[in-house]
């Protein structure tokens, strides 16, 4: 599809979002689509640099911003992988409001994990194979605290490599994935503790450094985000130049 196609239908679909009453639902499913859609837009841009991985598992260089793009490609692999077996099979206390919620999250983190894949090319790394035997995927509770888990773990992520991303296109694209993933954060920390809907910072809370007294969210360096991260990846990921 060229990419004056692309736009025109962007445009289609925010004139019918904005055209048309539409509830917290629809609105995530739009926002889903498009990011999927900026991933074709934007896989022109830098997707020959491949980094060669001379060793086992997978390699995160972050001598450029190619290390920081996979690195963002990791986490929503593990993210999608999470909520694509939460989807299959939730819960049985969870509401129908909460399932599809979830099959909504679902969608958008494919979505963001497509993104990063087309948009590396030959450059990404491998699939990772995951690790999920510490989470209890019969348990409510247990998936919203995982959930909760790795919303907030991904928008700090997000925030502390915004540094190292270099080309405008790469760093709007996001500063828009980041902003869902807030999204998530947000109503998955409310239905755990109403009004908790943002990491601010507590301990009891699950905060991960945000300060709310500035209104700032929480920003974590790639290494404090892998080595949290890590537990629930079997593959082993090698970082180097960091």
């Amino acid at each position: 599809m060229k990419n004056n196609e692309l736009e025109t239908k962007s445009k289609l679909q925010d004139e019918s979002l904005f055209n048309s009453s539409v509830g917290r639902r629809s609105f995530l499913q739009y926002a889903g689509a498009s990011a999927a859609g900026i991933a074709l837009v934007a896989a022109g841009c830098k997707k020959d640099r491949g980094v060669e991985n001379t060793m086992t598992g997978a390699t995160l260089d972050f001598k450029n911003e190619i290390g920081v793009l996979n690195y963002a490609y990791a986490l929503e692999q593990l993210e999608a992988a999470f909520y694509v077996k939460v989807a299959s099979a939730p819960p049985s206390a969870f509401t129908t409001a909460q399932k599809a919620y979830f099959q909504d999250i679902q969608f958008h983190e494919i979505a963001h994990r497509e993104f990063f894949k087309n948009v590396l090319s030959t450059a990404a790394i491998g699939s990772l194979e995951v690790d999920f035997s510490s989470i209890d995927f019969t348990s409510a509770s247990g998936v919203l605290a995982a959930a909760m888990a790795f919303e907030d773990l991904g928008v700090a992520a997000y925030n502390g490599a915004g540094i190292r991303i270099t080309t405008d296109a790469y760093l709007v694209a996001a500063g828009k994935i980041v902003s869902v993933e807030a999204r998530h954060a947000a109503y998955i920390r409310d239905i755990i503790l109403n009004g908790s809907f943002a990491d601010l910072g507590s301990l009891e809370r699950g905060g991960l450094g945000a300060n709310d007294l500035k209104g700032l969210d929480a920003a974590l360096t790639p290494d404090k985000v892998l080595a949290t991260a890590g537990k629930f990846v079997k593959t082993k990921i090698n970082v180097i130049n960091l």
